[in-house]
């Protein structure tokens, strides 16, 4: 008897940890031996689904599995894997074994894609990881039509074939109808979100949102049901500075992880996530059965808001003390670890007490001041301590907002909020909110002040800091090189809630 060789294809895919995309080799034998579909390499049930969906997908297309033993093999096998978007891989391989596809069309691409049961090709998360892999690795990338644009951020020259379809796929790669090429996406204008002209009156909260834009601190603003405290911290993104090339990459990379990334473009704004107080712990922070990226990840480069602070669960306002300090997450697991960047600027908002009126007589509760005291206490001392500027929202009267001026509009503001953050980078190359002491350059009276102050409100370490970096701040602001006492006083009165 003479033994038939098993035919055997490769195709390159990516599995991801964190924001970074690892490649995996998939590979495709087709062998004698009785009928059977079979898919190991430490595959999740989303990947091992990929059989049915894929045997459903050729069917449209007219074929049928051979009658014999296939196996597909995911490689590293010690490596965890996961996500529909095997099924594009896994379906290319068993054209390639099955001799329908040249196998040196695909030698130097890798695949994404999830295939529905008519053979489209269904978009998938992280692309634009993948993207990027693929160039650093010199391989191209055969991905969803619908996913092309952001594919084609990931490198000007990377080869990309975007196909609808497993069928149109097959044609292209057999040269019988080409895919048309992916052209260079369009540059987004920015959006810049409400505008801080819709605010009137108000110049002190004006003063803390323009400080804490330009050094990126964090801010706990107190006040009175009403008084706008939701509104200057949806108005904080328009004046925040420009995001980097890098950041907008970075940004842009978490949302495409967490197929959050709007189609064809890139994040390039710092983003504004605002979860509700009922959020979880793993919703917040990251994690979950599949480790995803939480709020604070999503925020990265820009500003997570956190109105009625008090009210979400003790767990999730300490579990923010590591973040805030580090700036990235680690989602800790028994077989791997994964990391999610999270610089953010923290902005939270509470009332004074749960009634929200213990400064107004006739409508505060029974309860007050007690009421106030409780109600605060919710916010342990070491994330209180982790708060740059903490600031009082006075609510105005209806006679005041209606004959207020209109304010500075943010295109106004975000000159001077981008001046002073250049300076703070082209001194130290990170912002104020990230600076070490030997930048903070104190005139001697302001330094006195500083202490003495610190001496008498009894402020930590990391309180002493905090208030040093915010006066360094105020100084960039007004275009000094040194810190004088005024602003180290200014400093000092955010610090005072």
């Amino acid at each position: 008897m003479t033994s038939t060789a098993p035919s055997l294809a490769r195709i390159k895919s990516f599995t991801f940890s964190g924001i970074e995309a690892t490649p995996v080799t998939v590979e495709v034998q087709i062998s004698t031996g009785l009928p059977s579909f079979i898919i190991v390499g430490m595959a999740t049930r989303a990947i091992a689904e990929s059989r049915e969906r894929v045997r459903a997908a050729l069917s449209a297309m007219g074929l049928a599995l051979p009658p014999k033993r296939i196996l597909v093999n995911l490689t590293p096998a010690d490596l965890p894997k996961d996500g529909a978007h095997f099924d594009l891989p896994i379906a290319i391989g068993l054209l390639v074994a099955m001799g329908i596809i040249p196998s040196e069309t695909i030698s130097s691409f890798a695949a994404l894609g999830e295939i529905t049961l008519d053979g489209s090709i269904n978009p998938v998360r992280g692309i634009l990881c993948a993207a990027l892999a693929s160039a650093t690795h010199n391989l191209g990338l055969i991905c969803p039509a619908s996913q092309s644009q952001e594919a084609r951020w990931g490198h000007p020259d990377l080869p990309i074939i975007a196909a609808p379809s497993l069928r149109v796929l097959s044609a292209h790669l057999r040269n019988e109808q080409l895919l048309p090429a992916i052209p260079a996406p369009l540059p987004q204008p920015p959006h810049y979100g409400p505008d801080f002209k819709d605010i009137k009156g108000m110049q002190q909260a004006r003063r803390v949102m323009e400080i804490a834009a330009a050094g990126r601190h964090s801010l706990l603003m107190s006040g009175p049901p009403g008084s706008g405290k939701s509104m200057l911290a949806s108005r904080l993104p328009s004046i925040l500075p420009d995001l980097t090339a890098e950041e907008i990459l970075q940004s842009s990379q978490i949302h495409s992880i967490s197929g959050l990334l709007p189609p064809g473009q890139l994040i390039n704004r710092p983003p504004y996530r605002a979860p509700h107080h009922n959020t979880t712990l793993p919703a917040l922070v990251g994690g979950g059965p599949k480790a995803q990226p939480g709020e604070v990840s999503l925020a990265h480069n820009g500003v997570l808001f956190l109105d009625e602070f008090p009210e979400f669960p003790r767990s999730c306002i300490e579990g923010l003390r590591q973040p805030v300090e580090a700036g990235e997450v680690t989602i800790s697991r028994a077989a791997h670890h994964t990391h999610y960047p999270a610089r953010f600027q923290l902005i939270a908002a509470m009332n004074p007490c749960r009634c929200g009126y213990v400064h107004d007589v006739e409508r505060s509760c029974n309860k007050a001041p007690r009421c106030s005291q409780d109600y605060a206490a919710r916010i342990s001392g070491p994330m209180m301590d982790r708060m740059d500027l903490c600031v009082h929202i006075h609510s105005l009267s209806p006679l005041a907002i209606s004959r207020a001026p209109e304010g500075e509009s943010s295109a106004e503001i975000r000159p001077r909020v981008q001046k002073a953050y250049d300076k703070q980078i082209q001194r130290q190359g990170i912002c104020n909110s990230q600076m070490t002491p030997e930048n903070f350059f104190f005139e001697q009276d302001a330094l006195t002040l500083a202490e003495q102050a610190a001496l008498r409100l009894k402020l930590s370490h990391r309180g002493i800091t905090r208030m040093f970096r915010v006066a360094r701040t105020i100084a960039d602001l007004e275009g000094s090189e040194t810190v004088h006492k005024q602003h180290a006083a200014e400093a000092l009165s955010y610090r005072m809630l």
